[in-house]
């Protein structure tokens, strides 16, 4: 996709935790850490959880392509440029691009007091091939 906002990156050092690729690309590593990220189509993360003991979590700003956001025991999201997603801390979920569209956002991970990510079971292909 050539109209992005932000360089693509790499491929996506967590690439383990994804069906399908992605790349990463660092915008801001002090204090506040930012990432540009490029999930081509039908590429989505593992349903993962952002652990904090306060505050923590994530806030995805959306901005090419078409994607989906799904909390655990919820409906799917459909996102597109301009979506913005506020995920608080200990939410299990996953993010990632719809079948036919390259998906980039920006996620911004909230600092949080011990904050780590727990990376989950992979979105089943069964349950992806049910989202437009």
């Amino acid at each position: 996709m050539s109209d992005t906002l932000f360089p693509k990156g790499g491929p996506n050092p967590s690439g383990a935790y994804f069906t399908g690729q992605s790349y990463l690309s660092a915008l801001s590593e002090t204090g506040v850490q930012i990432f540009n990220v490029t999930f081509e189509p039908g590429c989505r993360n593992f349903w993962h959880i952002h652990h904090a003991k306060s505050g923590g979590g994530q806030i995805l700003l959306c901005t090419s392509g078409r994607g989906w956001y799904q909390e655990w025991g919820q409906e799917p999201r459909e996102l597109r440029p301009g979506d913005a997603v506020n995920i608080p801390s200990e939410v299990k979920h996953w993010h990632g691009a719809a079948n036919d569209s390259e998906f980039v956002h920006v996620a911004v991970e909230v600092p949080g007091e011990d904050y780590s990510t727990q990376w989950c079971e992979p979105v089943s292909d069964e349950e992806y091939s049910k989202l437009p």
